[in-house]
């Protein structure tokens, strides 16, 4: 194919790309609906969420002065049961990208078949500019102002970007003031003394590693052989590299928001892991880095984007050279960008599989807490395995049963749960 070609079909296809999350996630909902022969009705219920809660948070700041926070929670749809997602600090919040996360979280639990609707929340701020104690007040402050809407049997809430499980147990007490109860079940990836679960603070990295160990097997690259590449060194990313280094995997490149660094032979990660901030960066340690879109294009075996939506589109699609993505972040790669790879051959395994560890063991925990008894590492990571395992084959079979590529085959499993029951409870 002549150059001139390919830049002819790039432009093309950068016309048609849709880069908000929300509305190429309503895009995909409806063709997976139709694909399985679903009303229109059902669309209609599906493509936005059951409630949508603004609220404005006043914070009095370390220096005396009160600051409102705008904080958002999404409830997408509760057919199946309670509502369950994380609640992310970022200066780049917004309601619509809240939606979608609502909306894939939905699809995350009916692909790992787990009794909960899709719930996700944020607060817009930047909490690398925030004291402790300023953290702090704004968790308390956001539990306040969602308590009427959330709960252990309505919606849980749970980790997410910039969030860890010292927030949760905030917000946990807060609520728990409120309701003059103590309420673990509110909320999941608190620490173990507060009816944490073991495992929950690595479930995210653990389930990619067993998708990245199923999809390593349709290729027949044994894992001590392959050369990872992992886009981000948050929490994800950083357990990740850790992870792989550990089983024997090269992992010869990695980055954060400034840039990303690398080493064919295998970058040091223990090194690395040491000398990372709470935050994920690292790469200011260096003198001589490359870019994230250098990095996404650097020769591999597993390219792993654990960072931030939008990073694999049309522009870049064709330059990947990695036969196998595992998708650790939310929206990494755009519906049009995924039909480019599939037609290259590249396998990707989509973020609502691929990252779907973290409410799996959510759930293991919230059930624990119900339970009030409470269950060995072990026995977290073995339950782990299965349910990320069966996922993986289930979605796999219905992508070759339709001839579809996996992103799409996991909005199909992932959306006829939601579709079922809110077509036995009478809604449509």
């Amino acid at each position: 194919m002549s150059i001139t070609k390919i830049a002819a079909e790039s432009t093309e296809d950068s016309q048609k790309e849709v880069l908000n999350v929300f509305q190429s996630t309503q895009s995909v909902i409806k063709e997976a609906l139709k694909k399985m022969n679903y009303s229109d009705e059902i669309y209609e219920l599906l493509k936005e969420p059951l409630r949508m809660l603004t609220v404005r948070i006043p914070v009095k700041m370390d220096d005396s002065s009160v600051k409102v926070f705008t904080g958002y929670r999404s409830q997408h749809n509760d057919s199946v049961g309670p509502t369950k997602g994380g609640v992310r600090f970022h200066p780049l919040v917004s309601e619509e990208e809240v939606k979608a996360l609502s909306i894939w979280m939905t699809l995350k639990c009916g692909i790992a078949n787990l009794p909960y609707g899709g719930g996700k929340g944020g607060i817009i701020c930047d909490p690398q500019k925030m004291s402790f104690g300023e953290l702090e007040r704004l968790s308390r402050g956001y539990v306040r102002a969602i308590s009427q809407i959330v709960g252990p049997t309505k919606d849980i809430p749970a980790p997410d970007v910039y969030t860890n499980s010292q927030i949760m147990a905030w917000m946990m007490d807060e609520y728990s003031h409120i309701r003059e109860f103590d309420s673990p079940g509110f909320i999941t990836g608190k620490p173990l003394i507060l009816g944490g679960s073991y495992g929950r603070e690595t479930a995210t990295a653990q389930g990619v590693i067993i998708c990245i160990k199923e999809a390593l097997k349709k290729k027949e690259i044994r894992l001590r052989d392959a050369r990872v590449v992992i886009q981000g060194f948050g929490n994800a990313g950083s357990f990740l590299a850790k992870f792989l280094h550990e089983e024997g995997a090269k992992v010869i490149g990695i980055s954060d928001a400034f840039g990303g660094i690398t080493d064919t032979n295998g970058l040091d990660i223990p090194y690395l892991l040491e000398r990372r901030d709470s935050f994920g960066n690292i790469t200011g340690l260096f003198e001589k880095t490359i870019t994230n879109q250098e990095l996404l294009e650097m020769k591999c075996d597993i390219l792993v984007p654990a960072a931030v939506s939008n990073q694999i589109t049309v522009e870049n699609a064709r330059r990947i050279q990695a036969p196998i993505i595992v998708e650790a972040a939310n929206g990494p790669t755009t519906i049009e960008a995924t039909k480019i790879l599939t037609k290259r051959g590249i396998l990707l395994v989509p973020d609502i599989l691929a990252s779907a560890g973290g409410v799996t063991v959510s759930y293991f925990e919230w059930v624990q807490n119900n339970q009030g008894y409470y269950w060995t590492e072990a026995e977290v990571l073995e339950k782990l395995q299965t349910v990320m395992v069966n996922s993986f084959d289930n979605v796999f079979r219905v992508a070759l049963q339709h001839k579809v590529d996996m992103r799409f085959a996991a909005y199909m499993v992932g959306i006829k749960c939601v579709a079922e029951a809110s077509t036995f409870r009478g809604w449509v």
